[in-house]
């Protein structure tokens, strides 16, 4: 299982509690849920699980993704959305993985995979976030990555850019470096939470 080796970093915000008996790598369990909830099929996502040498049924990722608790949530309608992106690589290709989270839940709302980051994906992104739930009135938590905001003032979605938000416990999880994780350069999302006193710019 030498293969293991190419995937560092961190991803402790994947809770596998439940893998006590199961005879997959942990890593590799966290690459294939991560995988999938991002949009791979579940064939696709066993595809990559067998280039570390590890065969495992459609059922058996399912199985993984549903114990981990972490599908996205369905016709939600947030008053705030974090959105956020994870550098990953798998077999040394570099992938953006984009997330978008109810900060008040911590439920994902969606999760898409990317071989880059543009503004012109980051407002597919947020057309399938559309999609999926209702988001009109919501305001968007982001970082001062320029494509995000240009893609939301597209969009005519209000955000509001933070400096110095507040992380969740997942992402002060994520961002402690831990041997055997999956390859990520920053931790996955930000918990930017609506208080008064942090210094925050809104745009309309």
């Amino acid at each position: 299982m030498a293969k293991i080796a190419r995937l560092s970093g961190c991803s402790d915000w994947i809770e596998l509690g439940f893998v006590e008996r199961e005879r997959t790598p942990r890593r590799l369990m966290e690459l294939g849920i991560r995988l999938h909830l991002a949009g791979l099929s579940l064939s696709n996502t066993i595809s990559e699980l067998e280039k570390f040498g590890v065969e495992r049924s459609l059922k058996a990722v399912h199985d993984w993704v549903q114990k981990a608790d972490l599908q996205p949530a369905s016709d939600a309608s947030p008053d705030h959305v974090a959105v956020d992106e994870t550098v990953i690589r798998i077999n040394g290709q570099q992938f953006w993985l984009y997330a978008a989270v109810d900060p008040e839940t911590n439920d994902f709302l969606h999760m898409q995979l990317f071989t880059t980051t543009t503004t012109a994906l980051t407002q597919r992104f947020l057309r399938e976030l559309r999609e999926k739930h209702d988001i009109a009135d919501a305001v968007f938590l982001v970082d001062q990555a320029h494509h995000l905001a240009a893609a939301l003032q597209r969009a005519g979605l209000r955000f509001q850019t933070e400096r110095h938000g507040n992380r969740n416990a997942v992402s002060r999880r994520s961002s402690t470096p831990s041997s055997g994780c999956i390859a990520t350069s920053r931790a996955p999302i930000s918990n930017r939470t609506s208080r008064k006193s942090e210094r925050r710019r809104t745009c309309l």
